[in-house]
């Protein structure tokens, strides 16, 4: 009997998104591939003998080494989800479903009738569980918490993307509450304008972690265009609509920080 993953985060923080939505079109998108896989095998299979009696067996191992790495990924990643534990060789492998997978799994999503925000959250919480699940912590300067400009009142005229010490800390929007909690416990806080921006504060501070606030949108294209740098997405609330005035649980932002920063140091 499989043991359910202790790691399990609540719907409700991811717009009522389930992993298991993530699982199933996982596993519609490989049943694609493989089906393309043995069909590009299957039509050329032919005429391969004219060329060399070998080939046709050749082109066949092939293929059955393909289909079965890709049922291996498939099968690793819905046990490595379900129960939070790595089968062999699954941990290395995992950036392709996150680089390759995720957009077909959008595809057929959408096909099926659900939204493209739906498949995305569905996507951040396997991610946010998969990270907690590795179990990594770090040191205080170590970690990264990165904001979207949008989380700025809109009509502050302190603008803070290129240095956020600029707040006035009035309390008007969150970055009042984010620098309080960086100078609590000492990590490293930037707010980009975007995923340029973001991945290059990223490469010039070089964290062991990040943990990200934005819309799901952004929050998949970070996560990808990071691995395997391990990225904690949270997404951000939208009372006014998209980029604007956007918000963020404190309370959850210091969860998340007391349980990443290692207790050693």
């Amino acid at each position: 009997m499989l043991k359910k993953s202790p790691y399990t985060l609540p719907p409700s923080e991811y717009g009522g998104a389930r992993k298991r939505l993530f699982i199933g079109l996982m596993l519609a998108s490989c049943a694609f591939v493989g089906l393309a896989l043995f069909l590009g095998w299957l039509v050329p299979y032919l005429g391969l003998s004219a060329i060399h009696p070998a080939l046709p067996a050749i082109s066949a191992s092939l293929c059955m080494l393909l289909l079965l790495l890709l049922a291996w990924l498939c099968a690793g990643l819905v046990f490595h989800i379900y129960t939070g534990c790595h089968l062999p060789g699954i941990r290395r492998i995992r950036g392709v479903t996150t680089r390759l997978i995720l957009p077909l799994m959008v595809l057929l999503g959408r096909v099926v009738g659900f939204s493209r925000e739906e498949v995305r959250l569905s996507f951040v919480k396997v991610n946010n569980e998969l990270v907690l699940a590795s179990g990594i912590r770090c040191t205080p300067d170590k970690l990264l918490m990165l904001a979207p400009h949008c989380i700025q009142r809109s009509d502050c005229p302190h603008r803070l993307t290129s240095d956020v010490e600029r707040c006035e800390r009035c309390g008007r929007c969150p970055v009042s509450g984010l620098l309080e909690l960086r100078d609590r416990y000492g990590f490293k806080l930037c707010v980009a304008t975007g995923g340029t921006i973001a991945r290059r504060i990223v490469v010039e501070l070089r964290p062991r972690l990040i943990i990200a606030i934005a819309c799901e949108r952004d929050l998949n294209s970070g996560i990808q265009d990071c691995y395997p740098l391990p990225v904690f997405g949270l997404p951000n609330e939208r009372p006014c609509g998209p980029c604007r005035d956007t918000l963020v649980s404190q309370a959850r932002l210091e969860e998340l920080v007391r349980y990443f920063i290692d207790p050693k140091t």
